[in-house]
This record gives structure tokens, C-alpha cells and sequence, in this order.
């Protein structure tokens, strides 16, 4: 199914901001596993994904581990829409993940991806994500560790906030990762203390731009093609990072690349095959109670975008048996809409049936 041709990215005769080159979907924990990585990326627009965090603690994990949080591994890295998904450590132990990331490798991720960012309290007590912050030492050492121990080819990146209590290390982090061998680095534009309330402190990321020599990526508040450009611009990125915009706006990074042009983004119209398609996934792969709440979580993001998505939300809120959502799908939606959906469970049988004979069930979903 097609929904718009891919766009060129757009000359901005007018515009002195960097013009949009890559475009990246960030990892977000308890939202996007892989079934909505490959809904989104099927919207066109992203170049590549970072998987949900695989903590590492004290041992080395069994590949399905790996497998079942990035069952994409078993498609050659890449979500079936063809986009390229890095596989995201979490950890503090510059051995163990090491190790960790060696076996990772050997699986054929897009390549391996660091965190030090996750604001949650249960990870940072624990001294991983955004508490490493305060240590830019120990993220050189998991950096550098983590490098030698991955075939030269594989690309290792990161992913930073600010800070943790304040922003006043953060160009001594991000020197860190450059220094340490690290072939990209995302920065998320606001400390673990500002979590994910707005503004994003876009103009930080043009201070750590000027400190390192490696591709940096902008990340933070990108809702609309109109911040996309405010952060080009502040940072002077020409690589973004989008997370919860994308999930709200299915057709932002269409609209990103295409900015300065006649194409938008997506029209409710077109939204909607991915919402049956994404409905008959999550059928194919959770058990009859969790599915209602899915569909809501994404319909609760879409609705800022789509006052249709608002008044799908307000009919199904309270509504929690799967019979009554398809049977409210297939009244809202044409039958070729479903034909489609069914063939996308088709296309993603295989990965299913893996994921769940290695025990994935619920764990995508609550991880």
C-alpha cells in the first residue's frame, strides 16, 4: 500500500536553516515495539530506527533476548517496511555491555545504540540512562569498550539528554562519546529533571555541535514541520530525531521532508489503513484484554493531531472487548481497509510466531 510517493528533501531558498537530510524514529519504552515501528515506517519518511532499551546488568544474555525486544533482527535489521533498527544497550558496566553488544552484533542489527538518556527512577537508581550524565568518565569507558568489541562496519551511536540535575556537563559528555570512538550521537534537548516538559533546549545541541566532529541529531518537542524547522535552525542539525510527533502525526516526517512544496503530511483518510493494520497485529499478538488498551494508547496520541482520532478515542474509551472495537473498525472503515490489514498480519506471521514461541506474549508490550 502506498500513501504518497517518497519525497526529495526540500530546497529552503528562504529558509538559512539546515535542510532535513535524515530522519530518525526515537526509541520510546512501552510504545514503540515492533509492530508500530513498521506501522510508522510504512507511512514513509524514516530512514531508521532505534529499538526500546535491552537493559544489561551483570551476565550475558541469550540471544532471544536480543530477538524478542528487536524481533527485527531476524529480518536482517530492518522493520518490514525495509527501514533500518538499531538495537538499543542500557547499562552501566563497561565490561558487560561490551560483551553484550558482541553478541548483539553477531545477530545483524543496523547497528548498536547506547543510552544515556532514560529518565526513569527505576533505571537512573540503578546508575544507567540519564544518571551516567554525572559521570562523562564511565561514558567514555562504556563507549570505548563497547567500540572495540563490535566488527568495525557496525556503526555504535548514543543517545543523551542535557544533563541530569543541569545542563553544565553537557558538552563534556558528548566529548566523551565522540572521543571514545562513536560514530553518532543524539541529543535530546532537555535534563533528566526536565523530563519531557517543553521547551526543548534546542540551542544547547549548537553549543555541543561546535565541541564535537561527529553527525549530531536533534531530538526534542519536534510536533509540527514548523518546530522541525525551529530546531534546524537553533541547532543547526540537518539530522532529527522524532518520537512522540511521529506517533501523533503518522505523516510528520513526510511532511518534514516535504516542506516548501504541495505534499503534506497524511490526511485522516490515510491514516486509517494503518489503524486496521495496526489493530490486526495487535489481535495476531496479544491476548484479548490488553488489546483495547493498545489501540487507545495510539489513539490517545493521534487525537492531538486528528479531531477524527478524538471522537474515535471518546467512542472507545470505555469500550474493552475486541469484538466491539472491530465491529466499530468495520463500521468506520472501508472492507478494503481490513483486506489490508489482514495482509499485513499476513507479512508479519513470521516474526510473530518467533517473538511469541520464545516467550515474547506480553513483555513487548509492558517493557
Amino acid at each position: 500500500m502506498k500513501f504518497l510517493p517518497d519525497p526529495v528533501v526540500a530546497t529552503h531558498a528562504d529558509d538559512d536553516a539546515p535542510r532535513v537530510s535524515t530522519l530518525l524514529l526515537a526509541p520510546m519504552e512501552g510504545l514503540l515495539d515492533f509492530v508500530l515501528r513498521d506501522i510508522l515506517t510504512r507511512a514513509g519518511g524514516i530512514d531508521r530506527c532505534v529499538s526500546e532499551f535491552i537493559r544489561i546488568t551483570d551476565q550475558l544474555l541469550p540471544e532471544r533476548v536480543f530477538t524478542r525486544i528487536v524481533p527485527e533482527l531476524h529480518n536482517g535489521g530492518r522493520t518490514l517496511a525495509g527501514v533500518p533498527v538499531r538495537a538499543q544497550l542500557l547499562g552501566s558496566d563497561p565490561v558487560c555491555l561490551a560483551e553484550n553488544a558482541a553478541r548483539l552484533a553477531a545477530l545483524g542489527p543496523a547497528g548498536i545504540d547506547l543510552n544515556f538518556g532514560c529518565p526513569a527512577k527505576v533505571v537512573n537508581r540503578h546508575g544507567g540512562g540519564a544518571a551516567l550524565l554525572e559521570e562523562p568518565e564511565t561514558i567514555a569507558a562504556i563507549v570505548a569498550a563497547v567500540r572495540r568489541a563490535v566488527p568495525a562496519h557496525m556503526p555504535v551511536s548514543a543517545k543523551m539528554r542535557l544533563g541530569f540535575h543541569d545542563d553544565s556537563k553537557a558538552v563534556a559528555c558528548a566529548q566523551a562519546i565522540a572521543g571514545s570512538g562513536a560514530d553518532e550521537l543524539v541529543v535530546h534537548a532537555r535534563t533528566k529533571l526536565q523530563a519531557y516538559r517543553p521547551p526543548a533546549f534546542w540551542e544547547r545541541i549548537a553549543d555541543i555541535r561546535a565541541a564535537v566532529s561527529i553527525p549530531l541529531v536533534a531530538n526534542g518537542e519536534i510536533w509540527t514541520v514548523e518546530d522541525a524547522r525551529r530546531c534546524r535552525e537553533a541547532s543547526g542539525c540537518h539530522m532529527l530525531m522524532l518520537g512522540r510527533g511521529a506517533v501523533a502525526d503518522p505523516g510528520l516526517a513526510l511532511a518534514i521532508r516535504a516542506s516548501g512544496s504541495a505534499q503534506s503530511g497524511l490526511s485522516w483518510t490515510q491514516v486509517l489503513p494503518l489503524i486496521v493494520q495496526f489493530w490486526q497485529l495487535v489481535c495476531a499478538r496479544l491476548d484479548a484484554h490488553a488489546r483495547p488498551g493498545r489501540l487507545k494508547q495510539w489513539l490517545n496520541f493521534l487525537r492531538r493531531r486528528y479531531p477524527e482520532a478524538q471522537l474515535a478515542y471518546m467512542a472507545l474509551r470505555t469500550v474493552n472487548h475486541p469484538t466491539d472495537i472491530q465491529r466499530w473498525l468495520d463500521a468506520a472503515c472501508p472492507g478494503s481497509l481490513i483486506e489490508e490489514g489482514l495482509e499485513t498480519v499476513d507479512r508479519l506471521k513470521p516474526l510473530v510466531a518467533v517473538a511469541q514461541a520464545r516467550g515474547a506474549g506480553q513483555h513487548l508490550l509492558a517493557h
